[in-house]
């Protein structure tokens, strides 16, 4: 579903997994043409995951994989002056982050101008339509998911 509203606008960019748990959405830009992956999840076993999967896709020289907590690699990312066009976050829905996320990521500090950033939460958690340089320009809902699309300043 996500793609399908992203489409083929992955060629060239710098993308962001916070909660990779597979790496599923950033081994899936990188085949639309993603230069380059950053994953980051606090699970041993989801760092596992991601590194096997990028060995077997081919991304192996494309995807940067580390172990942190989400918040942590933001600011560790921040610091090094890392810059990406688009960002996934999907959370564990416990965590009611969202919101959290968004403030995070709205200060623009990670942004490329425009980019694109996908905050998936559950129906009943609300985020904002806009946190700092991000504005809500869509959302869609699939049961109990919801993907919520930000854009950044352009």
């Amino acid at each position: 579903m996500l793609f399908d509203v992203l489409g083929q606008w992955c060629e060239g960019m710098r993308v962001l997994d916070l909660f990779a748990g597979t790496g599923a959405l950033a081994f899936e830009a990188l085949s639309r043409g993603a230069t380059h992956a950053v994953l980051v999840d606090s699970g041993r076993e989801a760092q596992a995951l991601c590194e096997q999967n990028a060995e077997a896709l081919g991304f192996k020289e494309q995807a940067e994989i580390f172990r942190a907590n989400a918040f942590v690699a933001i600011d560790r990312l921040r610091k090094k002056g890392e810059k990406f066009a688009l960002i996934f976050a999907d959370p564990p829905y416990a965590l009611e982050a969202g919101a959290k996320l968004a403030e995070a990521l709205g200060d623009g500090a990670l942004l490329t101008p425009g980019a694109r950033v996908c905050i998936e939460h559950d129906r009943r958690e609300e985020v904002p339509e806009a946190a700092g340089q991000l504005r809500r320009i869509d959302q869609r809902q699939l049961g109990d998911t919801v993907i919520s699309i930000y854009a950044g300043a352009a």
